[in-house]
């Protein structure tokens, strides 16, 4: 496993980016999209269909989606993980504390809650007040899941000969790591 500090000795082609909920995924899918030019979903857009239903076409968007050359996309839900990291020569893994993926993850879920913001096929997020009687609110799912990723990702090198991972361990080294990339792709 990588980390921001190792240079980059490959090409980037198709990047996964996992994160539990509020480390910044979609967030720095978008600053990658922006700088190779390669094509991003967001995963979210692709598994929820309007009244927060799952979508009957969402394995079927994603194999279409990363069955192209270059993407980008987050590394969700179990049912496609096997697919995105089969198929991904890199993986970002945003590893950062507990404090800052909450931070991040409350301010999200309040500024797109008092906003009215819509997030895919019509949903907004729930009223506040929901989380306390819904154990899937976006914010007791974020506390809930915050190390679930601890055991899992550090084991996929080993699974997937063709992924390189990169922790990056704070918001200061996915910026050293994409400065980084600027660079090699300038090359």
């Amino acid at each position: 496993m990588r980390s921001a500090d190792d240079p980059i000795s490959w090409n980037p082609q198709r990047i996964a980016v996992a994160g539990t909920s509020g480390a910044g995924k979609t967030t720095l899918c978008t600053q990658l999209a922006e700088l190779t030019g390669y094509p991003q979903v967001e995963i979210d857009s692709l598994h929820w269909g309007p009244d927060w239903t799952p979508r009957e076409s969402f394995i079927d968007d994603v194999d279409k989606f990363t069955a192209q050359q270059h993407w980008i996309i987050e590394l969700q839900y179990r049912q496609v993980r096997p697919m995105i990291t089969e198929r991904a020569d890199t993986l970002l893994w945003l590893d950062y504390s507990t404090p800052v993926k909450m931070q991040r993850l409350i301010r999200r879920t309040l500024r797109r809650r008092f906003g009215r913001q819509e997030l895919w096929n019509g949903n907004t997020e729930p009223p506040l007040w929901t989380i306390f009687t819904r154990k899937e609110h976006i914010i007791r799912w974020g506390w809930d899941t915050r190390n679930a990723l601890k055991p899992v990702v550090p084991t996929l090198e080993e699974r997937f000969a063709n992924l390189t991972v990169v922790r990056l361990s704070s918001p200061k080294a996915a910026r050293m790591w994409l400065q980084e990339l600027a660079v090699t792709a300038r090359g």
